[in-house]
């Protein structure tokens, strides 16, 4: 009988082929991975790394104003763009222990933590996993778009490996740092460390660059401002992996994990206090650099603002505004209806006011009163509709509706682009400069300007009415036939069909030209033009810098042609300034580049200047402006006002400043009877003047060469008698003073009336 025969086991030849299977996957696996890369690096569409060389971010033009204040910003991305070499060792290794541990050993990739991530997304058939190095993350930034597909990771990939090749570590890492996001819009670590910090990224300390190393995984969701205490665990970890990476020793990580996050309270006192200023710098940057160059810019740009003056103003204008907006019930109810007259009311509305038109002004019957949304329903008569009621011009203590109106109050309201809204009330402009430069200290554009909106200051020309009068009296004083002294008659009177009226229509016989300006007579501006003529006083007005076009008809001398706030802010500096014209500047440097100024040229003569100075003063002392004079200053300027009080006007200066207020309708319409320049206008400047003037020196025009002062009868403008007791100081140009002694009054032909030559 034969032995059994030992059957061999299985096992050996199952492993066997269990390993020739492993194998062959394995191969076949990396001939797949192969064949993925060899397809997608072979794409005539995959971006060159080459091109990251070149970096130009969007980075943050930063606005400051005249002192070095931070008063507006321009960017699409804040970002400020700093050199590696800037950048703190410290925050290098925190970013790279809590982002990318072997960062400066691998060459692009984590291979094992990418072949995990790729089988993961090959079995989702997406992208479900990262994995991510610095490298791929710039790659990712830069060259990629955000879709999440096989395709794309596979592209990230390849173009991490050739970035390794092209690129140094330190580039990567500067490319890296300077365009991350930080959180709160802010890009790159050296904006993220202003804001968070205050304070360049240089100037940072562990605890510091341990914080912000660990944004980059959730910036908002870990900002210290948002989420304190998940920022603190976080900036903790950050501080255990560099101490695992031994970029710190055991004493620092533990102080610093110790020590409580303290971030900046972020406070920016004039931060965006201009808008209008941001408009006209980036205007000028688009034409410097071209408009789309402005994202990548970077600059720092000196205004000429001074950031207190701004703020001084708009509060001004806006105090002014909300005054007028009291005195005639803008979004109050004109009337209350009890409810035995409502219906009767309705339908009067319907029968008066007909078919409702955009940019109408109507009333309406309050028949609802809606607090849930700061609303009113109104009757109009032929619809109703719904209007809010929640401006803050209007509602600055924030009352809810049922408190500010009832049930059966009447209404005012405007149609405008098909809703219903309340009648937006009157705006303002104003501009201020200092006269021996020219730089514009403050430009307001309106009651709430918002930045590429309509800035009335610059864009807006409206009639300057009397405020236009010192040119005309330029003029005639530059002809030298014209001396403050000279009497002039203010009377009624009719020239070639035109008869300029006096605002209170009332006439006061004959006027030293001084008491002609100072009270504002129509009629002695209007003979005085036809006396100069109407071309020396456009010269005039042009050479004081009006480019508006002006009329050639002798209503110029009552301000009929249209202007802007800066023309005339500008002009009357000029005055101010001795007769010296500076065109408008609003840029003081760009970068490290001053901004080139043309050269200011002589539009008066200092001895007219002077004289023309003096006069405006009287305007202020005894005439249309006096309420000025509580200012206790030397002040010269004048007030206008257009037909039916349509536009508001105070134009004027100190040694110091010069200011013009504008303040209207945007569609002109009265502002409302006794809204004057006096009443409308100048209440706005002397609140800002006081303001901006408070403890400075009390400076006086500085008189020039070419000036004398002699004494004068107040009543002939002729040279006073020596013991004549009324006598007063005039100032002349010299030579144009008087040479005859006025006579006693019972030597005076009482027939006789003293006119300017050649006035009617």
């Amino acid at each position: 009988m034969r032995a059994a025969v030992a059957r061999r086991p299985r096992w050996p030849r199952v492993l066997r082929w269990l390993c020739f299977l492993a194998l062959l996957g394995s191969f076949l696996g990396a001939a797949a991975i192969a064949s993925l890369f060899y397809y997608y690096s072979r794409d005539p569409q995959l971006p060159s790394v080459a091109s990251l060389r070149r970096y130009e971010p969007q980075a943050v033009t930063r606005l400051y104003d005249r002192h070095g204040l931070l008063i507006g910003e321009l960017s699409t991305q804040r970002r400020s763009v700093v050199a590696y070499s800037k950048i703190p060792k410290l925050l290098v290794q925190a970013i790279v222990a809590a982002e990318d541990a072997d960062f400066f050993r691998h060459g692009g990739l984590d291979y094992m933590g990418a072949l995990r991530a790729f089988f993961a997304n090959l079995r989702a058939g997406r992208f479900a996993q990262g994995g991510s190095t610095i490298t791929q993350q710039v790659v990712k930034t830069f060259l990629l778009s955000p879709e999440r597909t096989i395709r794309r990771k596979m592209q990230e990939i390849i173009l991490a490996r050739r970035l390794e090749a092209e690129l140094t570590k330190e580039q990567i890492l500067h490319l890296y740092l300077n365009q991350i996001y930080l959180g709160h819009g802010r890009y790159g670590v050296q904006e993220a460390s202003r804001f968070y910090f205050g304070r360049d990224v240089d100037k940072l300390g562990l605890a510091e660059v341990a914080l912000l190393a660990g944004l980059p995984q959730s910036p908002e969701r870990l900002s210290p401002f948002k989420h304190p205490q998940r920022a603190k665990r976080r900036q903790r970890y950050v501080l255990k992996e560099m101490f695992k990476g031994g970029y710190i020793t055991e004493s620092a990580y533990k102080q610093a994990v110790d020590r409580p996050i303290r971030v900046a309270s972020n406070s920016r006192p004039y931060y965006n206090v201009a808008p209008e200023i941001a408009d006209v710098v980036q205007s000028h940057l688009a034409k410097a650099f071209g408009a789309e160059s402005l994202s990548r810019l970077g600059l720092r740009v000196q205004t000429t603002i001074d950031a207190k003056y701004q703020v001084a103003a708009r509060q001004a204008l806006q105090w002014g505004l909300r005054a007028i907006d009291a005195r005639h019930g803008y979004r109050s109810r004109l009337s209350h209806q009890p409810p035995s007259k409502r219906a009767a009311m309705v339908k009067r509305l319907a029968r008066t006011q007909g078919k409702l038109v955009d940019g109408g002004y109507y009333r309406g019957l309050v028949v609802a009163v809606n607090d849930g949304d700061d609303s009113v329903t109104v009757n109009l008569g032929s619809t109703r509709a719904e209007v809010a009621v929640d401006d803050p011009r209007y509602n600055p203590e924030k009352h809810v509706a049922s408190k500010r109106f009832a049930i059966g109050d009447l209404i005012a309201v405007r149609v405008r682009g098909g809703k219903y809204v309340f009648d937006p009330g009157p705006q303002g402009a104003m501009i201020v400069i200092e006269p021996k430069s020219g730089d514009v200290l403050a430009i307001v554009g309106g009651y709430e300007y918002q930045r590429g909106g309509f800035d009335r200051a610059l864009r807006a020309r409206r009639q300057p009415g009397s405020s236009f009068k010192p040119f005309v009296y330029a003029a005639a004083l530059q002809s030298k036939r014209y001396t403050p002294a000279t009497i002039v008659e203010d009377a009624h009177f009719v020239v070639e069909g035109w008869s300029p009226k006096n605002f209170d229509n009332d006439y006061l016989g004959p006027l030293r030209l001084r008491v002609a300006l100072a009270r504002s007579r129509n009629t002695v501006a209007g003979r005085l033009i036809k006396a100069v003529g109407i071309e020396p006083v456009k010269q005039i007005a042009q050479s004081l810098g009006i480019s508006s076009p002006l009329s050639d008809d002798l209503s110029l001398s009552l301000g009929s042609s249209s202007v802007s706030v800066l023309e005339m802010a500008a002009a009357y500096a000029a005055i101010a300034n001795g007769g010296s014209y500076h065109a408008p500047n609003f840029i003081a440097r760009i970068g490290d580049d001053e901004v080139k100024r043309p050269p200011a040229h002589e539009a008066l003569p200092p001895a007219l200047a002077f004289v023309l100075t003096s006069m405006m003063q009287s305007v202020v002392r005894e005439g249309t402006a006096q309420r000025a004079r509580g200012l206790g200053r030397a002040i010269a300027g004048k007030t206008g006002t257009t037909n039916d009080q349509k536009d508001a006007w105070f134009v004027g200066f100190t040694p110091q400043i010069c200011a013009a207020v504008w303040v209207g309708f945007d569609r002109p319409r009265t502002l409302g009877r006794k809204e004057t320049g006096a009443h409308a206008a100048l209440p706005i400047w002397v609140r800002f003047m006081r303001e901006v003037l408070k403890g400075t020196a009390k400076l006086a025009f500085p008189q020039p060469a070419g000036v004398v002062v002699e004494r004068i009868d107040p009543d002939t403008g002729l040279l006073a008698r020596p013991d004549q007791p009324n006598a007063i100081e005039e100032v002349f140009i010299d030579g144009t003073q008087p040479k005859q002694q006025a006579l006693r009054p019972n030597d005076v032909d009482p027939n006789t009336i003293l006119m300017g030559p050649g006035v009617p």
